[in-house]
């Protein structure tokens, strides 16, 4: 049995620190730790966390949005925990040791995470939802005007993936070439119209 510690943050500029210091006291023995969104489950460290732990291991997260914010993500994250017959334990969580009927402990505990999803995915939309309305309140006062787009039609950069598509390569193919991302790429060629 191995504990396994997994921290997230979800921009590059803030601090894993203080999930990092709790897990450490819980004497994990490997730490995977990602700085992105929890929106995606696309996370390098995420994935290499799903497929590293085994039977018996204890995944051990700080709070259980760490793993997700999305309900059905969340849902299927705990999944492949335990399909490879490990634990979840969430520090967060109210302690259930104390419960001496394992079905008893494990019903508490599969109610409380339902909450706890449920309550990670209704502070994402409300954060998603403080975000539209101050986009709102500042396009109205002429202060909001989008983000600066990453490529310029004259980019260089973007001419040479618009040049490799005409010549039959695929998006995933001019994305590998460019490093452009293939989404970023199909957005910017249906934007100019680029076709073959």
């Amino acid at each position: 049995m191995s504990k396994i510690g997994y921290a997230r943050v979800s921009t590059r500029d803030q601090n894993l620190d203080r999930q990092v210091e709790a897990l450490e006291k819980c004497q994990v023995d490997r730490l995977f730790c990602d700085k992105m969104s929890g929106a995606t489950t696309r996370r390098p460290e995420l994935q290499k966390m799903l497929d590293y732990i085994r039977d018996d291991d204890v995944v051990i997260v700080t709070e259980l949005d760490r793993l997700g914010r999305n309900n059905n993500d969340l849902t299927k994250i705990m999944g492949t925990i335990r399909a490879k017959g490990a634990t979840l334990d969430i520090l967060s969580f109210p302690s259930l040791r104390g419960i001496e009927d394992t079905n008893l402990r494990q019903l508490m505990n599969n109610l409380i995470l339902e909450l706890y999803k449920y309550q990670a995915e209704s502070e994402r939309k409300r954060i998603k939802e403080r975000q539209r309305q101050g986009i709102e309140i500042a396009k109205a006062e002429g202060r909001y005007h989008g983000r600066t787009p990453k490529y310029s039609r004259d980019s260089p950069q973007l001419q040479h993936a618009f040049d490799l598509y005409k010549k039959g390569a695929s998006d995933m193919r001019v994305a590998a070439l460019t490093g452009i991302n293939r989404t970023t790429f199909i957005r910017y060629r249906k934007k100019f119209n680029i076709t073959r």
